[in-house]
């Protein structure tokens, strides 16, 4: 997968969160605090250093999946999306 790909994924979240009016605002800053830290690392390529996003990607997959499935499988496709490019 490369970095468009990516970029295309992350986008498809950004857009669900738009359409998702009742997310809470803690959730909303995680995602938003998530999605900086993966658009810098679409441009580096994968180090030692880099941190793994999955935990919290995760943790916010599993809060949406009863009142926001379709936020919840955005961010199981954003996960995946991130796997295929090694971050």
């Amino acid at each position: 997968m490369d970095s468009d790909d990516l970029r295309k994924s992350l986008e498809r979240l950004r857009a669900e969160l738009g359409r998702t009016a009742s997310v809470d605002a803690e959730s909303r800053e995680s995602l938003r605090r998530l999605s900086v830290d993966i658009d810098r690392l679409v441009g580096e390529p994968p180090s030692q250093d880099s941190p793994s996003h999955r935990p919290r990607l995760r943790e916010l997959e599993v809060k949406f999946e009863v009142e926001h499935p379709a936020l919840a499988q955005t961010v199981r496709e954003l996960m995946d999306a991130l796997g295929k490019a090694g971050l």
